[in-house]
């Protein structure tokens, strides 16, 4: 990693070096593959999703929201400008965003959690307008209410329904419900500020730091990252339990439910059956049975990184933190290499769909 010291002397040198190497490659603009998500910084990507077509991604040291056609890997920007952070709302690179983290859509719109803001944004995929849908950016808090005045504390994971947000607070250690038609938030588990491992209903249950969050529809499920578990929330009535690994014990073991065990799970994703994660310090891709709660590896070997395609153990990863999954294909956006990577579910088989300068 470069030292910030080395990067502010030798930063104009390096610009300059980018800059003539795309010039003579002919490679200007977000024109393909190659385009970087991140030139000057370490790899930063985070939060994935798709409508089929396309993947959107939260490129969280470029303060961006990307876009890549999946049937060629050519990348563009939709909001945001690269290198530059901010709170402003408006159109494409007009907009500006603060380490945006995880990001979500119903198809029309992208709804990101904006972390060093600690807001939750929207942007309309056609046009690119960027607006702040609930929270107040530059000011943490756990405050339920509508729009503005409600709070946040750098909200990581989100998933919606189509009808509501659900947000896990990792700063105030609680998961959040955005109410899509009106702002309108609160929360469904955890109590701000208190960390712990607890099961139960509501604000009795507990969590720590929690950054993943998807859904079935009927229930929540949550990459509890410090307490290395698996929570499960059932949306009707808040019940909140583990469905997989053992508070405060990490590890890379698979197995059936407690036995399980995560290192710093992240961002997750779900195809109605099963649930799939990024679990970040194994450098693997898990795999768990929604009903069973069994526990498997799908792609990676824990404790070793590396950037290797190939198949189940074969294939390497390096801090994988976001996931998504378009229900025939996983795509994982492999932070430590700055890739985008593919994994076939069924067969573990693990491509690189982009493979990006930094």
């Amino acid at each position: 990693m470069i030292h910030e010291l080395n990067l502010r002397r030798f930063a104009p040198c390096l610009t300059m070096v980018l800059l003539c190497f795309f010039v003579l490659s002919g490679c200007s603009g977000d024109s393909g593959g190659t385009v970087p998500f991140n030139t000057l910084t370490a790899a930063s990507l985070h939060g994935l999703t798709t409508d089929g077509n396309y993947l959107y991604v939260a490129d969280t040291g470029n303060s961006s929201i990307r876009q890549v056609m999946i049937s060629t890997g050519v990348v563009t920007t939709l909001a945001g400008t690269a290198g530059t952070t901010g709170t402003t709302n408006g159109t494409g690179s007009t907009a500006l965003f603060s380490s945006p983290y995880g990001i979500t859509t119903d198809g029309k719109n992208l709804y990101v959690a904006d972390m060093g803001n600690s807001t939750i944004r929207q942007v309309v995929i056609s046009s690119g307008v960027v607006t702040t849908l609930a929270g107040t950016a530059g000011t943490k808090g756990a405050t339920d209410g509508s729009g503005a005045v409600a709070l946040f504390s750098s909200p990581a994971g989100i998933v919606t329904d189509g009808t509501d947000l659900y947000v896990a607070d990792s700063g105030n250690s609680t998961i959040r419900k955005v109410v899509i038609s009106s702002g309108v938030v609160s929360t469904v588990a955890g109590s701000a500020g208190t960390k712990g491992a607890t099961d139960g209903v509501g604000v009795a249950a507990r969590f720590s730091s929690p950054y993943g969050i998807t859904t079935d529809g009927t229930n929540l499920y949550v990459a509890d990252t410090a307490n290395n578990t698996i929570r499960k929330i059932a949306i009707s009535s808040g019940v909140t339990g583990t469905l997989a690994g053992t508070a405060g014990s990490s590890g890379s073991s698979d197995g059936t439910g407690s036995a399980a065990r995560f290192n710093a799970p992240y961002l997750m994703t779900s195809d109605a059956t099963n649930l799939y994660l990024a679990d970040g310090g194994n450098n693997t891709i898990r795999k768990i049975e929604i009903t069973t709660g069994i526990v498997t590896t799908l792609a990676g070997k824990a404790g070793t990184s590396g950037s290797s395609d190939g198949v189940g153990v074969g294939a390497l990863f390096n801090s994988p933190r976001g996931i998504v999954s378009d229900t025939t294909n996983l795509y994982v956006a492999d932070t430590g290499n700055n890739r985008i990577r593919k994994v076939a579910p069924d067969s573990g088989v693990v491509t690189t769909l982009v493979d990006l300068v930094r």
